[in-house]
């Protein structure tokens, strides 16, 4: 390798930690936020913003229990796949005018690969307990799994779809091109209206991929004692944690990108390094309100649901949300 290629490495290395790092301090943070939030709409006080990190610092230092009966090398392997796996996929997220670190080694269906690994994870760690209650939770992540996968990915394949129609020859899956050419600018009404039905879809989505109410049946504590995660505790727990907690910022990102992905600097007409802090900094207020529509409102609003009812919710209602939204982009691109 050459001096210039050591260097470039070196300094892709340096992004990709700083990313992480910075990935799992705002996860933490935005999940402080929610829960104050959550309280707030609960006419309750809530814990800190901070509490999150105390958490996190708390049971780093626990003792780390594997159970009698479990597989260690799986049961503890899981929750580093899971965080692993999960901060990734930051590595592909612009970041308002701010390219991603690996802008041309990856796409969409990628991601939706690498958001499935997580939920394996847990349902492998689950399984690797030996315990009846971490199976039961394993088994409900599974078919929640299975049942919101078909809304998630017909939601990315219209997108795509329809802006090849728009741009043939376009690498229509890459984030750089989905979030330069928004959806909103390349459908008339019709499509608007399918548009809005697959914002709806994502939407529903993000609680699911979370493991909130109403879909946070695989852990359910007043049912399963804590289900998928019952024989979990320090530094494992922990890391399991830290991974839901990026997770929130992939969702609240993957939702921006696809849909909201406009500028402000180009409307002030900054130019430089002014403009890259004023875009970054605009990212995360539209994540702000994204996680809180996507996450907050939804688990204040709703108990819990059934495993059955989560499931005919996806497969069903929201499949046939989804299914409609593409139908209404179709109708308008051939009218």
């Amino acid at each position: 390798m050459s001096g210039g290629s050591i260097l470039i490495f070196i300094l892709k290395i340096f992004a990709a930690v700083t990313i992480a790092i910075l990935g799992i301090m705002a996860g933490l943070i935005y999940k402080g936020i929610d829960r104050k939030l959550a309280a707030r709409l609960q006419s309750r006080v809530g814990p800190p913003v901070r509490q999150p990190f105390l958490d996190f610092f708390k049971l780093m230092i626990k003792e780390n229990i594997v159970p009698e009966n479990a597989i260690p090398w799986i049961f503890n392997g899981a929750p580093v796949l899971a965080l692993v796996s999960t901060i990734t996929i930051l590595f592909y997220i612009p970041y308002g005018s701010i390219p991603a670190l690996f802008e041309n080694s990856g796409d969409l269906i990628l991601i939706a690969y690498l958001l499935t690994i997580p939920a394996v994870a847990l349902v492998t760690g689950g399984f690797s307990s030996g315990s009846t209650y971490a199976s039961i939770g394993a088994q409900r992540e599974m078919v929640l799994m299975i049942s919101y996968e078909l809304p998630l990915v017909t939601t990315i394949i219209v997108l795509g779809w329809r802006l090849n129609l728009a741009f043939p020859g376009l690498k229509v899956f890459s984030l750089a091109a989905l979030s330069a050419n928004p959806i909103w600018g390349i459908v008339g009404p019709l499509g608007f209206l399918g548009a809005l039905l697959l914002l709806l879809t994502l939407a529903i989505v993000t609680p699911a991929e979370l493991s909130i109410v109403p879909f946070d049946l695989p852990e359910a504590e007043t049912e399963l004692a804590g289900g998928i995660l019952v024989e979990y505790s320090g530094r494992n727990l922990a890391l399991f944690e830290l991974s839901n907690a990026v997770k929130m910022i992939v969702m609240g990102s993957l939702t921006i990108i696809l849909f909201f992905p406009y500028n402000l600097a180009p409307l002030l007409h900054l130019t430089g390094f002014l403009a890259y802090i004023v875009d970054i900094l605009f990212f995360f207020f539209k994540l702000f309100i994204v996680i809180f529509f996507e996450a907050t409102l939804i688990r204040v609003a709703l108990a819990r649901l059934k495993i059955d009812q989560a499931s005919i919710a996806y497969l069903i209602i929201l499949s046939t949300v989804g299914l409609s939204g593409l139908l209404l982009i179709a109708i308008d691109y051939i009218i």
